[in-house]
């Protein structure tokens, strides 16, 4: 059986970013139809667990993430969607694994102490139990949905990587009930962490620098006329270096070849406008023009999606609804299987009063 589990913390729309970590790569998954079960998680408990004193900022985003799920084409008719704070069966399981890793482990995650590092926690001033726990939470969702594959951003493969640490130990330890989940990253390594669009290296909700999904075209015309390039070229016959220049970056992301014809005919290729941009004689704006012809095709068709589930918002909570209802039935058996392979399943155990009898 092939199961999928991926997912996103909802303190905020998603981006580009996520666009080409992750999502476009779920939606090529889903078209494919080579799983039995396809789980796509909002994240709600790992997102308190660094927005403990603003809940609301998670609440607000239940549906703002689900509207950028529908929008980017994640059929309902498809995927499971559901919210991970309703399915107590992930809180227990997380218990269980959490016997299974120390302390010093958990420190040494890359993602975790990166993250240490961005919401300025110290571990003399102490940090939230939850926030450390959040490897082996994450573990529980992808090995309690029995997951096979694992859709993630490049700065997720740490975690993944200690989810497959607990699986081996779970197995070798009590039995062998969990499959070894597989990630599943961009094979284009600019997808694998597209900068923001100040030029830094990662796009992120909380540095201000994104391109979201749900953009409108003002904005996104706007957040590109700003994005970084070659500050050495001031005028249209200065030389420009590609290096480090967002735009370029950009379009190596997103541009094809049929997007020449379409928008800048004068060019065969991508290649052939770089070079008269090194050489000058190619000015920004015209570049940036192009960038946003190409996200403006794009885009427009998620914002047809999300206009449509917009205006039939309640129709979007019915599906999240019923997509945790499944997501539920789903996962109880692994639960029980659990509790069996560690020997907790007391009242399920025909004999347990035998084996009481007999030792």
């Amino acid at each position: 059986m092939i199961n999928i589990l991926t997912g996103d913390r909802p303190t905020g729309k998603l981006h580009l970013g996520h666009f080409v970590g992750s999502l476009k790569e779920r939606v090529n998954l889903m078209n494919n139809k080579t799983f039995d079960n396809f789980f796509v998680m909002i994240a709600d408990t790992q997102a308190l667990t660094d927005n403990f004193g603003n809940p609301q900022k998670v609440r607000e985003n239940i549906l703002e993430v689900m509207l950028d799920y529908l929008s980017v084409g994640l059929d309902p008719q498809k995927v499971t969607f559901f919210v991970q704070s309703y399915i107590p069966a992930l809180t227990e399981i997380t218990t269980y694994f959490m016997n299974l890793v120390t302390l010093p482990r958990l420190l040494r995650n890359p993602t975790i102490k990166s993250e240490i590092k961005l919401r300025g926690y110290s571990e003399s001033q102490g940090l939230p139990v939850g926030f450390i726990n959040y490897p082996i939470s994450q573990a529980s969702d992808i090995l309690g949905f029995k997951a096979n594959l694992v859709p993630v951003g490049e700065d997720q493969l740490p975690m993944l990587e200690q989810a497959r640490e607990i699986c081996r130990s779970f197995n070798s330890t009590y039995k062998e009930i969990f499959p070894m989940p597989e990630p599943i990253v961009p094979s284009n390594k600019l997808c694998a962490r597209l900068p923001g669009i100040d030029g830094d290296a990662k796009m992120s909700k909380s540095l201000n620098n994104c391109i979201y999904i749900s953009d409108d075209s003002k904005t996104v015309k706007e957040k590109i006329n700003k994005m970084y390039t070659d500050p050495n070229h001031i005028k249209v016959s200065d030389p420009g270096r590609i290096e480090g220049n967002i735009v370029f970056i950009y379009l190596d992301v997103f541009c094809e070849e049929k997007h020449f014809e379409k928008f800048l005919p004068e060019y065969k290729n991508l290649d052939e406008l770089k070079q008269h941009y090194t050489r000058g004689g190619l000015g920004d704006v015209k570049v940036k023009n192009f960038l946003y012809s190409i996200l403006e095709e794009l885009l427009n068709p998620f914002r047809e999606r999300r206009k449509y589930y917009e205006e039939n918002i309640e129709k979007v909570f019915e599906i999240l609804k019923q997509g945790t209802e499944k997501a539920n039935k789903f996962i109880v058996p692994t639960l029980n299987e659990v509790k069996n392979a560690i020997g907790i399943d007391y009242f399920q155990d025909k004999n347990f009063i035998r084996d009481f009898l007999n030792k």
